[in-house]
Parts: C-alpha cells; sequence; structure tokens
C-alpha cells in the first residue's frame, strides 16, 4: 500500500517533469504510475500541495509547484537545470528616480521578483510585483550601475539590452 505521502511526492514529480497542463493529464499519469486515486482526491492533493497553474518559459499555463522556502521555484529542482529570468518573461527595465521598473510578460512579474529578492538583498531591498511589473526597490546608496550589474548577473541579456537603450539616446 503506498502511504499518501509518497502519492504527494509522486504528484509534485509528475507535476516537475511532465508540466501537465490539466488535472485530467495529471489524473492519466497518476493511473500510469499505478495509483487508482478519483478526481476529487487528485483535487484535495493538488490543494494541499498549492499546486496551481502558471505560465511556463512557452507562455502555456500548466501546472506548477508554487515556491519554496528553500528559494526553489515551481519546475527547479536538483535534477534540472536553472531557467534563466529572459525565458520566462524579461521585457525591459529602466529607472524612475531610484526606482528600478522591471516589465514581463502577463502573469510573470510575480515569479521574476521573487527571484530577484532571492539573489539580490545585498542590493535590492525588496520588490512589489503586479502582473506584468516590478518595481525595484535599492538599498540605501546603491548606485544604479550597481543595481544594473547585479540584474545583468540574473537576467541573461540583461546588460545587453541596457548596452543598446544607452546606443539610442
Amino acid at each position: 500500500m503506498i502511504t499518501k505521502n509518497r502519492r504527494l511526492a509522486i504528484i509534485a514529480e509528475l507535476v516537475n517533469t511532465h508540466s501537465p497542463n490539466s488535472q485530467g493529464k495529471l489524473l492519466k499519469l497518476l493511473h500510469e504510475k499505478g495509483f487508482s486515486i478519483t478526481q476529487t482526491t487528485l483535487s484535495r492533493d493538488i490543494k494541499q500541495l498549492k499546486i496551481s497553474k502558471m505560465p511556463d518559459e512557452k507562455g502555456n499555463y500548466t501546472y506548477m509547484i508554487p515556491p519554496q522556502e528553500n528559494g526553489h521555484t515551481g519546475r527547479v529542482h536538483p535534477k534540472e537545470k536553472y531557467v534563466p529570468l529572459s525565458h520566462r518573461g524579461f521585457i525591459s527595465f529602466e529607472f524612475s528616480y531610484h526606482l528600478g521598473v522591471i516589465k514581463t510578460r502577463p502573469g510573470m512579474a510575480g515569479e521574476t521578483a521573487m527571484e530577484i529578492n532571492n539573489h539580490a538583498s545585498s542590493v535590492i531591498l525588496g520588490t512589489i510585483a503586479g502582473d506584468d511589473t516590478i518595481v525595484i526597490i535599492p538599498r540605501e546608496g546603491i548606485a544604479k550601475q550597481e543595481i544594473i550589474d547585479l540584474l545583468a548577473k540574473i537576467v541573461p541579456g540583461f546588460k545587453k539590452e541596457q548596452e543598446e537603450i544607452r546606443t539610442l539616446k
């Protein structure tokens, strides 16, 4: 007999590896693994795991595991490579006085802001994210160039985009 904890672990693994876009597809994957559960049980498990539909790197809505306390997000786990932010919706960045503003594809600002918060706390005090816009609040005394340099490490292609913007001005 398989325990509930083992079933939850398998569901999380299936969500991470197969990117199902419906409960029906996830239920089929579970049945293929030998589980005979109902859609009702699956719905409860999804709720307990806090799985939700979010846009993936291609903009398709699929089930994803929410960010964890350890800083890992969505589909990122030790067996997978890190998916750069630019592949998850980054569009543009500019300053308004000391605040930075990032534009993303719809639905991608929250995940992008979380990555920035997790990797830039020495330079950035925090972020405020909407659906497709992030406000970056720098720490006191941080120069704009420090923010740009740090974001260039987190967002591939970011620095190149900033240089192209400067040459157009």
